[in-house]
This record gives C-alpha cells, structure tokens and sequence, in this order.
C-alpha cells in the first residue's frame, strides 16, 4: 500500500518525509498542482506510512478540538501591523517561538522559480521573508525535510499542509516539540494561471524582482492588490527589505494592480474556477475545524469594520496554542469564535465541473490572455449560479 494511486490530493508533501527508503517526492502534475509520485517503485516496501500520514486519505481531521480561546489581534509594534496582511499577528507569533529556541518552516516566494516554497528560518532576521501572505500553493520540501524529532519547530501552512503533518508528528510521537499554524483558507489556485499572468507581466517590466500579494496603501479592507516590480522599472532601486517598511517604499517601478479595480489573478483566484480539485470535494478544514495549534486570518466582520490598520483572526484550537497567544507580543482582544470568524468560509466551495476543465485548459495555452479566461472563469460562474439556483 503506498500513494501511488493518488492524484490530485492536496500535495502536502509530508508522504515524501514520511517514506523510509526517500523515494517519494512532489511535482506539478499537468493540471496545474502538486502531487506525490514515487520515483523508483521497485524500492518500495509497501509499509503504508506515506498514506498513514496523508490528509487526504482519511475523511476526519487529525485534531478533533473545538477552539478555545479566540481573538481579534494585532502587534503592538506598528512597523509589522503596517506590513501583516492584516494585523500582524501571525510575524509575532513567529518571532516569539523563535525567541524560545524554535526554528520556523514558514512560506516565501521564490523570485527565481516564481513559486511559493516553504523554508527554514533560524533567525527573526531569516523569518521576515515569510511576511505576508502567498494566495499560490506552496512547495513544502524544502521546508519539510527538515523536520525531526529532536529540535522543536513552528510551522506554518495550508489545513491540509497541516493535518498531515500532524498526524505525522503523532505517529512519531514529537507532538510536544512543535507549534503548528494554519489560518482560514479559500483554497490554492492552479499554477498555471499564476504563470500566465507573471508572462503578461514580465511584458510590461522586464523579469519580476518582487511580489506582494496584499498591501495597505489604500487601506486595509481594499488592500487585495498585486505589487510587483520589475528590473525594466524606472526610478531609483528600492531595497524592499529594508525594515518593515517595504511596501510603503515601493512607489517607483511597480504595478499596483488592485481586485477592486479588476485585478485578472484576483479575478480569477477568488472566482473560483480555478482551485485544486480537492479544494472543492476533499476539504474538510473550513470554518472551525483545523489540525494546528493556532488558526489565524483577517477578521472581516463587522467588529472591526472601520479599522483600516488591520485586525488578526486568532483562534487557539489547543491549550498550547492559547499560551502562545498570550506571550507573542500582540495586543488581544477576546470575543465569541462565531464573531471572530465572522466572513469566513463555512463550508467547501462548489465544484464548477466542466468549467473546471475548460479554464484548467485553457490557463495552458499560450495564445490565450489573462483577459479572456478571466472572461471565460466569468461565464461559468453565470452557468453555475443559474443551473444552482
């Protein structure tokens, strides 16, 4: 028994860690998204650990807690609630685990291969790459095969990143040496429409040299905007790394292309024609329901509604989870989980069928825009919407 018969999981990679004989490792397949394939099958022993710790292949989560404790929270240092997606919360978090001996597998984007990877960080210094937030699925074994059963560990991912190393940490019973994040996810969307668009892009700047999926500079509720910037930009170099500061400082040689005025990957990440397949059948992690320690997001609802610095969604799922919260130096606000996750998807997103392949196709062909399956993603979801209701 091995994974060998699975595709189109969440591509984890924690099978990959889990194999004994590191035969199993993780690519795109042709849809757009990651998954496990075993590279030399006649090595494999058939002891069924790589589906043991798969996600996917068990119809409950990992972790069956109800949260906690919830927050709305942000940092107290108004240099990394200006930078945070929202309030800043999941950097405190970090740097705090840090600060107790922790290294930290986190996500950032990898300029050169235009991908998300998670990553090991020692340091705060080495962590700040991981600020903001990635709507990209990730690669995970550059981070992932770090992992061990002696040192202790934060980790941050998607809720099916998560489970699976969960139930991977319980199976060699390490739980204790890690803290383990995930946050309200929408879903991943397919590689091959992030390309297509860094394409269309590099046409007008030359080979990107930075991307921020979220910024604040038109406030926090609008702050769904791309920035990138290219080496063809004009004005003088920006060292975005240099402090928090680093959106604010990148006026010159950018596009800043917003969702509110029609950004085309926004379009089409949040239309919903484009996620994994097991985004739409397979996700059992909506809402409140989640394998980590520690759950965080925007808080969207009405609470905060006029805030503009942005607020945290921080829900402790365990009771190591909720200590951490109250040492990361943010400031807490409790209320009810249901108004914290107020805004937050509930259940798994409809499955476009047929829509589905057709946009997944044609983000594959070079001839077609950004424009067009925008276009396209658009008339499904009119189709879909009718045939629904």
């Amino acid at each position: 028994m091995n994974i060998s018969n699975i595709h189109s999981c969440y591509g984890c990679g924690v099978c990959a860690i889990a194999c004994g004989k590191k035969i199993i490792d993780i690519r795109l397949n042709s849809d757009g998204f990651y998954e496990p394939y075993i590279s030399e099958p006649s090595k494999c022993s058939d002891c069924g650990l790589c589906v043991e710790v798969c996600s996917y292949s068990h119809s409950s989560t990992t972790l069956q807690e109800q949260p906690k404790v919830a927050y709305a929270a942000w940092s107290k240092e108004e240099g990394v609630r200006r930078v945070g997606a929202s309030g800043g919360a999941g950097f405190e978090i970090g740097r705090y685990l840090i600060g107790q001996g922790y290294k930290a597998i986190a996500v950032r984007y990898d300029i050169g291969r235009q991908r998300a990877v998670h990553f090991v960080a020692g340091s705060v210094e080495e962590f700040v790459a991981s600020m903001g937030s990635k709507y990209i699925q990730s690669y995970t074994l550059d981070g992932f095969k770090a992992v061990n059963r002696k040192d202790k560990f934060f980790v941050t991912g998607t809720p099916c990143q998560i489970d699976s190393l969960r139930r991977y940490i319980r199976k060699f019973r390490c739980e204790g040496n890690f803290v383990l994040m995930d946050f309200f996810c929408h879903g991943v969307p397919c590689a091959h429409v992030w390309n297509k668009y860094v394409r269309e892009k590099e046409k007008e700047l030359g080979n990107i040299e930075f991307v921020a999926w979220r910024n604040k500079l038109n406030g926090w509720h609008d702050s769904w905007a791309m920035v990138l910037e290219g080496k063809e930009a004009k004005g003088e170099s920006v060292d975005w790394h240099d402090s928090y500061n680093l959106l604010i400082k990148g006026k010159k040689g950018l596009i800043n292309s917003r969702w509110a005025k029609g950004d085309n990957f926004y379009n089409m990440f949040l239309g919903n024609n484009c996620l994994g397949k097991a985004c739409y059948k397979q996700c059992k992690f909506k809402y409140n329901h989640s394998s980590a320690d520690i759950r965080i997001g925007d808080m969207w609802g009405d609470t905060y509604k006029d805030n503009e610095k942005g607020v945290t969604a921080c829900v402790a799922f365990t009771l190591r989870g909720a200590d951490v919260l109250q040492q990361c130096n943010c400031e807490l606000v409790a209320y009810p989980f249901e108004q914290v996750a107020e805004g937050q998807i509930k259940e798994p997103i409809h499955y476009p069928g047929f829509g589905w392949n057709l946009v997944i196709a044609l983000s594959k062909a070079d001839f077609i825009s950004m424009e067009t399956l925008v276009f396209t993603s658009r008339v499904i979801g009119k189709i879909n919407r009718i045939l629904k209701g």
